[in-house]
């Protein structure tokens, strides 16, 4: 039997700048995530739809999350399969299409990780653990899209 997980956030609409959603150009999209004991993350709506480049969106944290995930359970394996990472950074990129109607969605996310790994260490191994993940990460097992990986290894 699986065990679930509650996963609880808090989502405050900072936008109203005194008459709310009375029409379409009266309110901001912006958000604060701010849940107790961690740290305030200002958002917006993307700059497409009028948001403010300057904050983080919807879009970019589902794609940040997905990477984030990737990046601790590859990271763990590596662990365990005695692939020792000294380094780790991702460049990822999330491919979405808009209908003319303003309907959009992610049709694909393409992962780009540069990692360092000591010279001992199997490259081969280190390449195709990649592969494993999908079996194990929250966020890649719950997306209905696919998710490529575009990776670069570094010995050290």
């Amino acid at each position: 039997m699986p065990k679930t997980h509650d996963f609880p956030t808090r989502v405050i609409w900072t936008g109203n700048r005194g008459k709310g959603t009375s029409n379409y150009h009266a309110y901001d999209r912006t958000w604060d995530m701010a849940m107790e004991g961690k740290e305030i993350v200002h958002c917006s709506n993307d700059p497409m739809l009028g948001g403010d480049p300057s904050k983080y969106n919807p879009e970019d944290m589902l794609i940040a999350a997905l990477s984030s995930c990737h990046m601790l359970w590859y990271l763990h394996l590596c662990s365990d399969a005695g692939v020792t990472v000294l380094a780790y950074e991702d460049n990822p990129v999330g491919i979405g299409e808009s209908e003319p109607s303003g309907k959009g969605r992610f049709v694909e996310a393409v992962l780009r990780p540069t990692i360092t790994i000591t010279a001992d260490s199997d490259t081969d191994r280190a390449v195709a653990i990649h592969d494993e993940i999908h079996n194990y990460c929250f966020i890649a097992r719950s997306v209905n899209f696919p998710v490529r990986f575009e990776v670069e290894i570094i010995q050290s």
